[in-house]
């Protein structure tokens, strides 16, 4: 039931904040997205050290 009411909180939060401040929104996304890519990136080299 909590996690629940916490999901829909979060997601009603989230819809919030794009739509009263979208700039900020696309600016967290892309920081969020950019550390993504960074992750993947030390994954990808740590596997290609590890065969190659």
């Amino acid at each position: 039931m909590i996690k629940k009411i916490l999901t829909w909180g979060g997601l009603a939060f989230l819809i919030f904040f794009i739509a009263y401040k979208p700039n900020s929104a696309a600016t967290v996304a892309k920081t969020i997205g950019g550390g993504i890519v960074d992750i993947l990136t030390g994954v990808g080299n740590f596997f290609s050290s590890l065969v190659g």
